[in-house]
């Protein structure tokens, strides 16, 4: 994922419609596109290509359901790592990232450095998974594992 590499204001209004749209569908045809905000279909390919360019649009992905997959559990785990793993927290960021069942792993600021969107098979697997790969590793001091009992994507720009 790239990071953002303007400004706000770098985006001016039809930008801004593009990525609202894309945020309802990002499968929704080129020409489709360009008809919804109101500009030619290759000045909306243009356009596109800049704003992935810039970061704006950082890729396009699938929601999946983790059930469809066999996964039903989720759960959101609070991690604080340990004073003296500090200086590694770029690379335990990519480490978490790896783990198998992670969704998403934020770097915080606050009382806890890491929240990690996690989904497992079963509450033994979630126990499992907090047990082997972050309560027995010296570099995290705590963790403290929430349940999911429901999750609701929202568009960002609705």
């Amino acid at each position: 994922m790239r990071p953002f590499r303007g400004t706000p204001a770098a985006l001016d209004d039809v930008d801004r419609r593009l990525l609202h749209e894309l945020a309802e569908d990002a499968r929704i045809p080129n020409n489709t596109l360009a008809g919804r905000v109101g500009i030619a279909p290759s000045t909306c390919s243009l356009r596109l290509r800049r704003l992935r360019e810039i970061g704006a649009i950082r890729g396009f992905y699938a929601d999946i359901a983790p059930e469809a997959l066999g996964l039903p559990i989720q759960a959101m785990v609070a991690v604080r790592v340990q004073p003296t793993a500090r200086s590694h927290i770029g690379e335990m960021t990519a480490k978490l990232a790896a783990l198998p069942g992670v969704l998403n792993v934020y770097f915080l600021a606050g009382s806890v450095d890491f929240l990690i969107q996690v989904t497992a098979a079963s509450p033994e697997a979630l126990r499992e998974f907090v047990t082997l790969h972050l309560s027995a590793s010296r570099e995290y001091a705590m963790t403290e594992t929430s349940l999911v009992f429901q999750h609701i994507r929202s568009g960002l720009l609705g």
